[in-house]
């Protein structure tokens, strides 16, 4: 068993992060630092911290997931490698792809798992446009378009997400995921183009974007804003054989704030209606119709992060491939 510290108490922490880390076995999720929160009210059996050094010292925690303040990421992330904890970092990674190397190269002396909280690789509609690119079916892939949008027009109560600073706006917030995605299905792109906005009123970091990115002969667009009130689809990808084009986002983090616990019935399964629509052509035939949407499972992550750091096993969230990322949000910045 892997006992874990969990730094930062706030969306993450409280809702993603915590109820994985509960609900696998191979998890003891022993300390949680939070400044101004109690999280025994919710978690009895977890102890708080007010002290990083404190947990940093504690020579039961194994690994320690930073969930806190973008700003304090690489921070933190540092002094629990040097602690000689394994380390789980929220997106985004790091402010650079300086800070992201020297963190990598540091685990690596450490001889410690280093990997980052990229939890929409397994988001129910990501993993179902994975295995449609994968299986072939839409010939050789031309476009592929993914939308993050949502519609938040009142800025954010949490202050340091509406000051600007070198990880702040939405391109480090809902672009890490887009463009993560994107990476971990084509690889390094050859050339990338992108602009930033501020489309709120009063808003003084940006709030929306759109990035693209050339593979070849396939062209990448990635796009997210907080003025969106009117869901379009979220994925819409154009082969030479055919198209599929999906609706809807996963309902992981709704059924977590409504305090379904994973595991729990029907957690991660999407509604029917939001399957996504296949038209393309298959042994000679034509087929148009919807696919079963995969589930939702954030928890092959955390599975994932207890082999590597028990079994040595290859991560499925390499921070090389994440520093990538970093070069990608560096350009469009």
């Amino acid at each position: 068993m892997v006992t874990v510290a969990l730094l930062g108490f706030g969306l993450s922490g409280r809702y993603l992060q915590a109820p994985y880390l509960l609900a696998n076995p191979n998890f003891r999720l022993k300390t949680i630092l939070s400044g101004n929160q109690n999280p025994q009210e919710i978690y009895p059996g977890v102890s708080v911290s007010r002290s990083l050094d404190e947990i940093l010292n504690d020579p039961e925690i194994d690994f320690i997931s930073v969930a806190t303040p973008n700003d304090t990421h690489y921070e933190y992330a540092k002094k629990a490698l040097l602690a000689g904890k394994h380390v789980l970092i929220e997106k985004p990674f790091a402010a650079n792809t300086e800070q992201a190397n020297e963190l990598i190269e540091l685990s690596k002396k450490q001889n410690k798992v280093l990997t980052v909280f990229q939890n929409r690789r397994f988001d129910s509609d990501f993993r179902t446009v994975r295995q449609i690119v994968q299986s072939g079916v839409l010939g050789e892939l031309l476009s592929y378009e993914a939308h993050f949008d949502r519609y938040k027009p009142v800025l954010n109560t949490k202050q340091w997400k509406e000051t600007v600073s070198p990880m702040s706006g939405i391109l480090f917030d809902l672009g890490s995921h887009l463009i993560d995605q994107a990476i971990s299905l084509f690889g390094t792109p050859d050339e990338v183009a992108g602009e930033t906005f501020i489309q709120r009123e009063n808003s003084s970091v940006d709030d929306a974007f759109n990035v693209r990115l050339s593979f070849g002969k396939l062209k990448v667009t990635l796009k997210s804003s907080l003025l969106v009130r009117e869901e379009g689809p979220r994925y819409v990808l154009h082969g030479t054989k055919g198209s599929f084009v999906k609706y809807g986002m996963d309902i992981q983090e709704d059924q977590l704030k409504a305090g379904l616990k994973p595991g729990s019935v029907d957690f991660g399964k999407e509604p029917a209606a939001n399957r996504g629509l296949l038209n393309t052509e298959i042994n000679g035939l034509h087929f148009r119709g919807t696919v079963e949407t995969l589930d939702g499972n954030w928890d092959i992550l955390f599975q994932n992060i207890y082999e590597a750091i028990t079994e040595g096993k290859e991560l499925l969230v390499k921070p090389e491939q994440v520093a990538e990322q970093l070069k990608v949000i560096g350009k469009i910045r």
